[in-house]
């Protein structure tokens, strides 16, 4: 397991970084993923949800850094998850999706990428398909127990807690010493 303080090149293997190197494009489940999976309901019957900042911060480094976009594809439609969307400026905001692997196949078609370009990070059933077709298929720390099994990494934070900023910060050290891993 990767020590959750620093993440080093000695604790990463070729494979992992040159995955790493490749993508383009990153996309990632809401629930579970940027939150810890719950929600709170009150009693009006309003959801809230939190979310870390330190995820915001992964999307805006990849985007700064490297001009990585990123973007969202969840099941969920509700308004908490696309007011975040909105916030981090996701070039790709995809809600209320039931089939994730055709949408993110029409997204790169679009894009003119290929899977191997595309890292997702996903925590639950419906994400496998996804993860086992892209490039770097990453899961949270506290993801359910079959995914972690199916992924490239497992972030060291669990979801809602900077489980995206672990992938977004591999990402960067990949790239930052990419030439031997081309």
């Amino acid at each position: 397991m990767v020590n959750a303080d620093a993440i080093t090149l000695d604790q990463l293997s070729d494979e992992l970084l040159e995955r790493a190197c490749r993508v383009r494009l990153v996309l990632t489940d809401c629930d579970g993923v940027l939150t810890e999976a719950g929600v709170f309901v009150s009693w009006k019957g309003e959801e809230l949800k939190c979310f870390s900042l330190r995820d915001g911060m992964g999307v805006e480094r990849l985007r700064t850094y490297l001009g990585v976009e990123t973007g969202m594809i969840t099941c969920e439609s509700s308004g908490p998850a696309k007011a975040r969307a909105d916030k981090l400026r996701l070039g790709e905001i995809h809600l209320g999706v039931r089939d994730k692997l055709s949408a993110v196949g029409e997204i790169i078609a679009r894009l003119g990428l290929r899977f191997e370009e595309v890292a997702y990070i996903g925590d639950d059933a419906n994400d496998a398909p996804v993860l086992a077709r892209v490039g770097l298929a990453a899961c949270p720390a506290d993801a359910f127990f079959l995914i972690r099994q199916i992924v490239h990494y497992v972030t060291p934070n669990p979801g809602g807690h900077g489980a995206f900023r672990d992938l977004a910060e591999l990402i960067l050290l990949a790239r930052m010493h990419e030439t031997p891993y081309k």
